[in-house]
Formats: structure tokens, C-alpha cells, sequence
């Protein structure tokens, strides 16, 4: 009887300790890793800047290579777009009746990729607007906060102090066609490709894009 009993004990502590029971709590430590973007959204984030405040709209769509920042100061009426495509190539311009501008930028990197995140350092989890995040920094850049129920974006921070908040993020959301096409003004003889531009007033609120398009051609397309 008791070594009936002692056999029944033996088979269970086998089967709590199994290898698999130990795989699955290994796993259940491992850090969490960012989600991917989704291949189409639209966000509406509002921006710091060391203090200058902007809202921007911002369209990813990774199937047709094209990301669309729409961005608007604080008590301005003037709207700048940075259309970026990914061969490199991006329209800062702004449809002012009275004064349009446009500058076009060549760059040897495209958008981000939907897992432009792959490889980020976790960092833990922190309380940021109401929300428990996970936390990334990738490549010394940006600081990554996604919300832990839904993996939403929330918060970002870039190294320069530029902040993002993510107020609505739209999966599956698509920009209709014809707003993708820049100016004709940007395709005229007396607009000059810039490989290194200097992000004037002409295209001021353009920062969103030219700090992505820091990270290393690696990260892209």
C-alpha cells in the first residue's frame, strides 16, 4: 500500500516538474518584445518640441512604400506635410495660397519597416499617461512606450527631447490616393533635391520624419 502510494507521488511530482512545465516558465521570464506596426495605420499624436506644441496626423501605409506626416503648430494656421516614399525621397511642402513652399529631400534610407523595432533593449514596465507600459530604447534614439493590454503605442521620446502622445491609433486606416500626390510646385525646374537640408520655416514641423530617418539604413527597407 505505501509503495502504491509513494509510486502515486512519484508520477505526480514528475508531471509538475516536467521539461515542458519548465520550458513554459522559462518563457513566461523572458523579457517582452514590441509589437509590429500594423502595415496600415493612422495615429494622431500631439508633440513637445522644448515647449513648441503640434498636432500631427500621421498615415503609414507599408503595402504602397508611403508615410505622411501632417503637421500643424500650436495656433497656426498653416499646415506643413512631410511625404516621405521608400526610395528615399521626400516632399516638405505646404499648400498656402498665398506662399507655397516645397523643398524635396533624397535620403539613402526609406520609411521604417513594420518591425523597425526588432532588437530594441527592454527597458521594464512604467505608469506613462494613465497606462502601464512596456518600455524599449532603440539604438540610443528613442525610448518605445507600448501599453501592456493592447500593445498600442502610447508614448515616445526621442533623444533630442522631442515627445510624442499617441491619442488615437487606427488600425487598417488608409489615406484615399489623391492626397498622396505632392504639389505640382515641387516638380517644377527651380525646386533643388537637398541631401542635407536645413528644416527651416518652410518646413518647420517636420522634425517627426527626419528623426526617424536617423536610424541606420539596416532598420529600413
Amino acid at each position: 500500500m505505501a509503495s502504491s502510494r509513494e509510486g502515486i507521488y512519484l508520477m505526480a511530482f514528475l508531471l509538475l516538474f516536467s521539461p515542458s512545465e519548465l520550458r513554459f516558465s522559462e518563457a513566461a521570464t523572458e523579457d517582452p518584445i514590441p509589437a509590429d506596426w500594423p502595415h496600415q495605420f493612422h495615429a494622431l499624436m500631439f508633440m513637445n518640441r522644448t515647449g513648441t506644441l503640434q498636432k500631427l496626423d500621421l498615415w503609414y501605409d507599408w503595402p504602397n512604400g508611403r508615410n505622411f506626416n501632417i503637421i500643424q503648430n500650436q495656433l497656426d494656421n498653416v499646415v506643413t506635410y512631410d511625404l516621405e516614399w521608400n526610395n528615399g525621397t521626400s516632399f516638405f511642402y505646404t499648400l498656402d495660397s498665398s506662399d507655397p513652399t516645397c523643398q524635396v529631400m533624397q535620403v539613402e534610407v526609406g520609411i521604417l519597416r513594420p518591425n523597425w523595432l526588432q532588437g530594441a533593449t527592454y527597458l521594464g514596465q512604467q505608469k506613462v499617461d494613465n497606462f502601464l507600459c512596456n518600455v524599449w530604447e532603440k539604438v540610443d534614439f528613442i525610448w518605445y512606450y507600448e501599453d501592456v493590454l493592447t500593445r498600442r503605442p502610447v508614448k515616445w521620446i526621442f533623444y533630442t527631447g522631442y515627445t510624442a502622445h499617441v491619442m488615437t491609433f487606427e488600425v487598417g486606416a488608409v489615406l484615399e490616393d489623391p492626397n498622396w500626390q505632392a504639389p505640382v510646385y515641387c516638380f517644377s525646374e527651380n525646386e533643388k533635391k537637398n541631401d542635407s537640408p536645413n528644416f527651416g520655416p518652410a518646413v518647420r514641423g517636420g522634425f517627426l520624419g527626419s528623426l526617424m530617418r536617423r536610424i541606420p539604413p539596416w532598420e529600413t527597407m
